[in-house]
């Protein structure tokens, strides 16, 4: 009988876990040998924080954009012998604007059992707390680097809004927050709707949502160099 695939829901930055993490989560954490993460060493450091009982027997496989199908399906090996194991991003919940999601594709196809934990998500957090169309939305992932293509697609995200009512989520790394807020402000419509929500569960978390041209008149978030989820609405 093959094992069960968890996953299990990290912090999204320095808190205290216990303030986002449900009880059950901390005792399948400590119930399990085999890991599947991206980086050892916050792996390791997401255990200690767990209370795991021995570190040293905790058996990682690493996964990126560059591990290969094949050894991705090597990875789930001890569930196909009865084993589980635990899935887990960096931050957040692994499968979502993760790596983790081919993995928890090849466990569908193999038959396993796959049960998601509760935990945090800066996207799912920040779409609950914008006010948007929580029943038609979608998150985009990162937009285009180039400043002309950037434009075009914040124009087509924008359009998406004001004809299917369609909210729109993306993400940044967080050194170009400055800049993709800039060009939402120089592309968008003055009467569409910004969300800026960053650090999301963390103590210094600061969500708002206004229009463009509130935006322009006032003062940005101080969201520097920090995880930052964007979203846009029209009514």
């Amino acid at each position: 009988m093959n094992g069960t695939l968890y996953l299990l829901p990290v912090g999204l930055g320095d808190c205290d876990l216990r303030t986002v993490l449900p009880q059950r989560n901390f005792d399948i954490v400590c119930s399990l040998t085999f890991f599947i993460a991206e980086n050892a060493k916050e792996a390791r450091a997401f255990l200690k924080q767990c209370a795991y009982p021995e570190i040293s027997r905790a058996q990682f496989s690493l996964i990126n954009q560059h591990v290969k199908a094949e050894e991705l399906r090597s990875f789930l090996e001890p569930l196909m012998q009865g084993q589980n194991m635990g899935l887990m991003s960096d931050a957040g919940c692994p499968g979502i604007a993760d790596p983790g999601a081919e993995v928890v594709r090849i466990a569908h196809q193999k038959g396993i059992r796959v049960v998601p934990l509760v935990g945090p998500s800066s996207i799912v957090l920040s779409i609950m707390a914008s006010g948007f169309n929580g029943q038609n939305f979608a998150f985009n992932g990162y937009l285009p680097i180039d400043k002309a293509e950037r434009a075009r697609r914040i124009k087509e995200l924008e359009q998406l809004t004001i004809k299917h009512k369609q909210a729109q989520f993306v993400i940044e790394t967080p050194y170009r927050n400055q800049a993709l807020f800039d060009d939402f402000l120089r592309t968008l419509l003055p009467s569409s709707k910004l969300l800026i929500a960053t650090n999301v569960s963390l103590g210094d978390e600061a969500i708002q949502v206004k229009t463009v041209a509130a935006w322009k008149k006032g003062t940005a978030l101080d969201f520097h160099k920090k995880p930052t989820i964007f979203g846009l609405y029209s009514e």
